[in-house]
């Protein structure tokens, strides 16, 4: 039995057309649809209205530097509120890098920017940060956030999914490339269907190959549904910022979704099933392999014959125990002749063969489960054949890289019905793919897609959700991307613009934000600079009394909102510091150390490598059941579901990673290291130079005093641990000299720095 997974779930924009690679359409009328189940606060809800564009404020005011300013002035002004004065220029650099490519500037960064009198010096700053391949690993993590990517099963045994890394790198280069917003939804719901000949783009349709999945469920009718539930919960909260699962069992109780409107969503997806093995090779370099992997083929004919010889009963074994587990409309949908099959039955027989061939399966039975079940006389011949056949290693092509996406079944889905109660086997009226019809789209008019096999469905949908004249879309974007840089969107509730949602704070800025996006080709790095180079965003994040009485929650945007670093910022920052920061890009992910005793179902095989460990954060393994510990700790998301707000906790568990965990101590080992190959044995210096790299500045003379205190402190402490025979600093230093002493009470003085708060905090 298989356990469902429920997520929390117009006008001209000077009339932009959308790509013209999409031969699909759409009907939309820009009025509300009649419909006795809208209520007129449905129809009046500002997010159903067309996008305005809206004028920018006229003033004089000097603090107006880009026209988010104006907005935002206006709004402070009609509350009798000042604004703060502009930041120093440290926090603003330690800001924008934070927020950019979430690494600390260096020294050397820090004292470029602030020799630069010029009036672009922070707008270089900002351009830099935006073309550094930093910036798409910290910016394809809050993607990876909302897309629930994991590199796991879930469920019971949270088998691993071995290629699906390569959605993570898509998402990396799409945002270090500035791929148009618009292109890169299109991409992710039908890149198939638009551009089959590129298996890059296909990879991108792994979007919606992160649901969990059950490899153990029997009843596929009803595991397929789950999928679909998923995927068109994930689906509507990303794109549109909707609960539309809500509306899955009855009509929404708040927002004007239709019961109807959901299975219409749904319908789009009617037909896909997961593609884990996409060869990403391009034709003629498909065809070189295919031909090389010939003639080791024929080569090895004989002997690979005798092997399958061999394992064909017990392959049959492991096949027939698992076709007799399901039921018997899957048997049938099996054992039925191709020319047979019905579409229901294609998607049944796809979803089956996935994990019950044992030869192709990658997550439950390989052919080493076939080889393990060999005994006697028949394990030592295979043994003896397989040594034979790796003397043929070297006319092996290699391992064909493969990607793991989703595609159609064929070019013919099955009906989809609204189904009474959510219940699978409950079907009512039937429905056909469409949008919201509160925004009165009609049904999706769907041509023959350049894919083969596939129905068109997916690129239809794909041309919603990129239409400029679509109210939700753009909006959505600005304002996850508006959220990332004050920690709180202009719409507080970024996946729910809903009845329940909370109001934009500015939403004629909201408006102008989205008008701009779309003018300028969707591309985010431009909204970055327009945000970035505002008086709003360089403010300091000083707190004022008589600001806050008026606006306690700093919705007005007075001062900048000052917000922890997530988990993988904080990690990737501790690294940097310490020197131990490995910035290699891209590839299969890491496994770095975990606490001793903890072994995650599914696998954890550590990196031997510690160079390879100390990869950015993006890089490691996600398993679904499993969080890593340091990450868990400091909030990181459930890749069950769509993340589109971490949470920000303080629990024991921050404390006990970042000041008692092995990885911590060795972090401010190195960085001790760092300050004393810099510094030498001069005690001022170290303790500059220790600041300078952790927390971008010099001490001031009260912090200088209290941390000589703290040194002089601490000296007398290690000499009485080293003393009792006590292993400090990682063993470093186990006896009484001064050199070890002295570097003991360093290593101290930068683990204090990693734990303070500056170092963790978006100031």
């Amino acid at each position: 039995m298989t356990i469902s997974i429920y997520p929390k779930v117009r006008a001209c924009l000077l009339a932009f057309l959308i790509s013209p690679i999409l031969s699909v359409g759409f009907s939309t009328t820009g009025q509300a649809a009649d419909d006795p189940a809208f209520k007129p606060e449905h129809k009046k809800h500002w997010s159903f209205q067309p996008i305005v564009h809206t004028e920018v404020p006229s003033s004089s005011s000097r603090w107006i530097q880009t026209p988010v300013d104006a907005f935002v002035l206006q709004k402070l002004t009609g509350a009798g509120i000042t604004p703060s004065g502009r930041a120093d220029k440290v926090t603003l650099l330690r800001r924008a890098y934070m927020d950019l490519i979430g690494l600390p500037p260096t020294p050397e960064q820090v004292d470029a920017f602030v020799k630069d009198d010029s009036k672009s010096a922070f707008a270089k700053v900002v351009d830099q940060l935006l073309a550094s391949p930093g910036y798409g690993e910290r910016w394809g993590r809050h993607w990876l956030d909302l897309a629930r990517f994991a590199e796991s099963e879930g469920f019971k045994e949270d088998e691993t999914r071995p290629n699906i890394w390569r959605y993570r790198d898509y998402v990396i280069k799409s945002f270090n490339d500035d791929k148009p917003y618009d292109r890169f939804v299109q991409e992710q719901i039908a890149g198939d269907e638009l551009w089959p000949d590129d298996p890059d783009i296909q990879i991108a349709t792994a979007f919606n190959r992160h649901y969990p999945d059950e490899h153990n469920a029997r009843n596929l009718l009803q595991r397929r549904q789950e999928i679909l539930n998923d995927i068109t919960d994930t689906t509507g909260a990303v794109f549109a910022g909707l609960t539309f699962g809500c509306a899955r069992c009855h009509n929404h109780k708040f927002d004007p979704i239709l019961q109807s409107d959901y299975y219409r969503l749904q319908a789009f997806f009617a037909n896909v099933r997961a593609a884990d093995n996409i060869p990403l090779l391009k034709p003629e370099e498909l065809k070189k392999y295919e031909e090389r992997l010939g003639k080791w083929e024929e080569a090895t004919k004989s002997i690979r014959d005798e092997m399958e010889s061999i394992e064909a009963p017990k392959r049959k074994e492991i096949e027939k125990d698992l076709f007799d587990k399901y039921p018997a409309e899957i048997q049938e949908a099996l054992k039925k002749p191709a020319s047979d099959r019905s579409s229901m039955d294609w998607l049944m027989y796809h979803k089956a063969r996935q994990y019950l061939d044992p030869q192709a399966y990658l997550y439950v039975a390989p052919t080493s489960a076939v080889v393990g079940k060999l005994k006697g006389e028949e394990k030592k011949r295979w043994e003896e054949l397989n040594a034979e056949l790796s003397k043929f290693k070297d006319l092996h092509p290699g391992k064909l890289p493969l990607g793991s996406a989703i595609t159609d079944a064929n070019d013919h889905a099955p009906t989809t019905a609204v189904l009474k109660g959510g219940a699978y086997d409950r079907p009512k009226e039937e429905v056909a793919p469409g949008f919201l019809k509160i925004l009165n789209y009609g049904d999706a008019k769907i041509t023959k897609p350049k894919q083969e096999n596939s129905t068109g469905r997916r690129a239809a949908l794909a041309s919603i959700l990129t239409d400029p004249a679509n109210p939700l879309p753009a909006r959505v974007m600005v304002n996850r991307i508006w959220q990332y840089h004050f920690g709180r969107g202009i719409v507080a509730t970024a996946s729910d613009f809903g009845l329940k949602g909370e109001l934009p704070s500015h939403p004629e800025l909201l408006d102008y934000l989205a008008t701009e996006f779309v003018k300028q080709g969707w591309s985010i790095k431009s909204m970055h600079r327009l945000i970035m180079n505002s008086s709003a965003y360089q403010q300091k994040s000083e707190y004022v009394a008589e600001a806050a009485k008026v606006d306690p929650d700093d919705k007005l945007l007075w001062h900048y909102p000052r917000h922890r670093l997530e988990a993988e910022g904080i990690r990737d920052s501790a690294l940097l510091v310490s020197g131990l920061l490995n910035q290699k890009a891209g590839g299969p992910s890491v496994f770095p150390e975990l606490p001793s005793g903890l072994k995650p179902r599914g696998g954890w095989t550590l990196t031997k490598e510690e160079e390879e460990r100390n990869r950015r954060s993006i890089y490691i393994f996600v398993r679904r059941n499993t969080r890593y510990p340091m990450f868990e700790a400091f909030d990181s998301p459930d890749s069950h579901e769509s993340c589109p707000r971490r949470n920000t906790t303080t629990n024991p568990a921050q404390a006990l990673a970042m000041m008692n965990s092995k990885l911590a101590l060795d972090w401010a080992a190195a960085f001790a290291k760092r300050v004393e190959a810099s510094a030498g044995t001069d005690r001022n210096k170290q303790i500059d130079t220790a600041f300078r790299m952790a927390l971008s500045r010099k001490p001031d003379s009260e912090e200088r005093q209290m941390v000589e205190k703290f040194m002089e402190s601490q000296l007398v402490l290690v000499k009485e641990r080293v003393a009792r025979g006590e292993k400090i600093t990682s063993g470093e230093a186990t006896s009484l000299s001064d050199d070890s002493v002295s570097e003991a009470v360093l290593v101290d003085f930068c683990h204090m720095l990693l734990n303070a708060n500056e170092f963790v905090y978006v100031n």
